[in-house]
């Protein structure tokens, strides 16, 4: 059990105090009161991937060119260095190099400090320094911590058991780990033991990303109190770009494929056998902060992802997947093509709310030899008043085997009349038989089915007796997904494991 809970306090102290400052707090406007730091100073059994944090009694400024240190108490070694006023550092997350990250994360009164990642190591003890100026409460520039004795603490002895089946997540610190990156990073490279990382109920602002670890599930405590999120995006992270796109094929015999993209909350690259359940995950970024996916799933043909009992919130791009994947019982919510990639993707008892007018829900890009997103008993709808959306677009010139399919769905009034778009070509012309635009059984939120007349040109509906063949192989995920993978006995699995 951790001992360093954060005991209540102020940071900055009123004016006129500064003759009760503990010994090694310099003097200054606004003294910095150790009440309020996290990890307590004196802790122990402190997680070596734990955030610092202060609690200031109002939002704080940050001063510029102002550093917040910390050093190893064994030999005053420096450690980290986070530049309070800087908007962005750059570190290697999950071992796929190039990421930036915000050094400060804001929440309402509490400054959240982020150490680069495996900054710290078990068994050591740490102390902090901050410059005076580094933060300002109401235009008053707080002191500055010099002396190691005022704000330190011990990280715990050793990790977990080398294969443990379970680890725990807690942002309090009462867990194995405090973030979902570190429980990753503690995964070796390569491992396929059969985990479980269990997220306890927080909010974790942070940036996950791993590469080649195999056969890990991640369920969350409670589906929305589980949260992971943070604002990243494609002006914030524009880095590589699609590894599936034309012309972006391996590096070398054996390489992760060239070009993977930065911007999303959770990427998972080239990861067998994941499975996320019972959590939310939301990108921050705010409508119009360009590309901005809440995961990408950058899998393959035997990836065999299952998404179960999941939130996943953001504007542009929300959902990227790239590979086999099986997704049930979501909600899933966007603006712009928020369901994307290549596939081969089924989704069921799924809904899905579009948040913007006149836009898309899929953009869907497999290849001729696979599937591509296959939806059925799905809600698509909106927020209110949201009108004219297309359930698809694509650019046939480019993508002329994407398919997307809808059996027995529910479609609101967000969906506009045609459905349909194609993109890249001719207005009015019809979409090749090569392109699957197909729908069988929708209806409206009554019940009554939707008309079809007024329905892109070439998207087809499918007939219950005509097609009645065609339509039990598309309503079975194995044909769907290939590969003869069956998601469902994992999905039993799921609903029937006893809680966190």
């Amino acid at each position: 059990m951790s001992t360093h809970r954060r005991a209540p306090g102020r940071i900055c102290l009123a004016l006129g105090l500064a003759a009760a400052l503990p010994a090694g707090v310099a003097a200054g406007p606004l003294p910095l009161d150790p009440a309020g730091f996290y990890p307590a100073a004196g802790s122990t059994e402190v997680c070596p991937d734990t955030r610092l944090r202060l609690h200031f009694s109002s939002q704080p400024s940050f001063g510029a060119g102002r550093f917040v240190r910390v050093y190893a108490a064994e030999d005053r070694r420096l450690v980290a260095a986070i530049d309070v006023g800087a908007p962005a550092a750059t570190q290697a997350i999950g071992g796929i190099s190039g990421f930036n990250y915000r050094p400060v994360l804001l929440a309402g009164g509490d400054a959240q400090l982020v150490l680069p990642n495996q900054a710290l190591a078990y068994g050591s003890a740490y102390y902090v320094t901050v410059d005076a100026g580094a933060f300002s409460v109401a235009g008053e520039a707080c002191a500055a911590i010099r002396e190691p004795s005022v704000w330190s603490f011990k990280t715990r002895a050793s990790p977990p058991a080398a294969g443990a089946a379970q680890l725990t997540v807690a942002a309090d610190g009462t867990g194995d780990f405090c973030t979902l990156q570190g429980a990753l990073d503690f995964l070796p490279a390569g491992s396929r033991a059969p985990t479980t990382i269990v997220l306890r109920a927080g909010t974790y602002a942070e940036i996950v990303a791993f590469a080649g670890k195999h056969r890990v599930t991640i369920r969350g405590e409670d589906r929305h109190r589980s949260v992971l999120e943070y604002a990243n995006n494609a002006r914030f992270n524009p880095g590589n770009g699609n590894p599936y796109a034309p012309g972006a094929g391996p590096a070398a015999a054996g390489a992760r494929p060239r070009g993977i993209y930065h911007r999303g909350v959770f990427l998972a690259d080239q990861a067998d056998e994941l499975v996320l359940a019972n959590l939310t995950i939301r990108n921050t970024t705010p409508q119009g902060g360009s590309q901005a996916e809440a995961i990408i799933l950058n899998g393959g043909a035997g990836a065999r992802a299952v998404l179960k009992d999941v939130d996943l919130t953001s504007y542009q791009d929300t959902l990227q997947i790239n590979g086999q994947a099986y997704v049930e019982d979501c909600f899933i919510t966007g603006d712009v093509d928020f369901l994307w990639g290549k596939g081969p993707c089924f989704f069921e008892d799924c809904t899905f709310r579009a948040r913007r007018s006149g836009a898309y829900y899929t953009q869907v890009r497999n290849p001729a030899a696979s599937h591509g997103f296959v939806f059925q008993r799905c809600v698509f709808d909106g927020a209110p008043g949201i009108r004219d959306n297309y359930l698809a677009r694509i650019e046939m010139n480019r993508f002329p085997a994407s398919e997307v399919v809808l059996l027995d769905c529910t479609l609101g009034p967000s969906v506009g009349a045609a459905g349909w778009q194609l993109q890249g070509s001719p207005p009015g012309i019809r979409a090749p038989g090569t392109i699957h635009f197909w729908e069988s059984g929708s209806h409206d939120p009554a019940g009554r089915p939707i008309d079809p007349r007024p329905r892109l040109a070439g998207s087809r509906q499918l007939d219950g007796t005509a097609d009645a063949a065609l339509l039990a192989r598309y309503a079975d995920p194995i044909y769907v997904l290939g590969g003869s993978w069956d998601p469902r006995p994992e999905v039993r699995r799921l609903a029937a494991a006893p809680g966190p």
